[in-house]
């Protein structure tokens, strides 16, 4: 027996490469050793002992695969699966409560139009449009009356602080004085704003554009609406108004353009965003005929920017420039409310008033 298993210990300690040889030396050649000591007489005894070795040879090569064979990788899914840690649940989604809509107050005679492109500044403007009432069953030419920040005049949708209420106004006019305008709103450049509607340039702002912004008005706007509607276009029946910025540009406009406007708006003007104004003799020659309504609110400084609170007295040295200048008292409306602070709801309140006397005939 102990001979039969002669080659045992080197199986078990072999490696893969010496296994297969080892097998190829016990299986082939140990038989026929057994048969040449025995010769063909091989005894039952002999036949159980070789069955015998052949089993354990057989376990020990097993055993000794199992320890060098390469076991497949394990699956890299369960593994991480196993050792990471599932996410904690994902928090409930905050839902922001949707703003309300403010509903549009526009009047049914207010258009908006196509945006047009302002040379110069490389941008371009939405213009919103009033016809006066029967306008589309009637042959009649109208005057114009131009107005800056155009979101805020016809439309509490758009507006930014309220609306002028400009086209309930003047279909109210059109119905109990039989006054009849066309109105054509430029809308402001909104954080731009500052830049368009001052043509001087200023220290904390930056670069005034006023004379771009006017040059669209006059050159682009202006043609483009005596061209597709049925305007006055003659200088006597052209108007320019505004507010704050817009009261700053529409002096500039009358004063640089007074062959194209003849009346002005000028409320609570920004002059002390424009020192220079007041300096420069062109912001004082108007023709003779040019109607300019001055208005401002005795409360205009409170809660809002500094030096706005300058509005009224800076109002009233301009009015006094002008009337040093020759204007004649009879072409300079100048009003005061005590009380009116710097917002839409006081120039609403004045608009009636204001174009009643520009347009008056």
């Amino acid at each position: 027996m102990m001979t039969k298993l002669k080659y045992l210990p080197f199986v078990l300690s072999s490696s893969k490469h010496d296994l297969h040889k080892a097998r190829s030396a016990m299986l082939f050649q140990w038989p026929f050793d057994e048969l040449r000591a025995n010769g063909p007489f091989f005894q039952a005894r002999s036949r159980m002992t070789f069955l015998l070795s052949l089993c354990a040879l057989l376990a020990a090569l097993a055993a000794c695969s199992d320890k060098t064979a390469v076991k497949p990788a394990e699956d890299k899914a369960a593994i991480e699966q196993v050792h990471v840690k599932a996410p904690p649940p994902a928090p409930a989604p905050t839902t922001m409560p949707a703003q309300p809509t403010k509903p549009s107050t526009a009047q049914p005679n207010v258009h908006v139009l196509e945006a047009l492109a302002m040379p110069g500044l490389d941008r371009t403007r939405t213009i919103r449009l009033y016809l006066p009432p029967g306008y589309e069953t009637s042959r009649e030419r109208y005057p114009v009356l131009y107005m800056h920040d155009g979101q805020n005049l016809f439309d509490a949708a758009t507006s930014y602080a309220g609306e002028w209420g400009v086209d309930e106004t003047l279909n109210e006019l059109a119905r109990t004085e039989g006054l009849k305008l066309i109105v054509v709103g430029i809308d402001n450049g909104e954080k731009l704003r500052v830049n368009e509607l001052n043509p001087w340039d200023n220290a904390r702002f930056g670069k005034g554009e006023g004379a771009q912004y006017m040059h669209f008005i006059v050159d682009v706007v202006k043609p483009y609406i005596d061209t597709h509607y049925r305007t006055k276009p003659d200088r006597a029946n052209t108007a320019i108004m505004g507010s704050s910025m817009g009261g700053l540009i529409s002096h500039y406009a009358i004063a640089t353009y007074p062959k194209v406007f003849s009346k002005a708006g000028i409320f609570s003007p920004a002059y002390w965003l424009a020192p220079a104004i007041f300096d420069d003799p062109a912001e004082r020659k108007f023709p003779r005929d040019a109607k300019l309504y001055f208005y401002a609110g005795g409360k205009e400084g409170e809660k809002t920017m500094p030096g706005m609170s300058e509005m009224e007295r800076d109002m009233n040295r301009m009015v006094a420039t002008l009337r040093a200048a020759g204007i004649p008292a009879r072409n300079l409306a100048v009003e005061v409310n005590p009380e009116a602070q710097h917002n839409e709801a006081a120039w609403r309140a004045e608009f009636p008033k204001a174009v009643n006397w520009l347009f008056a005939r």
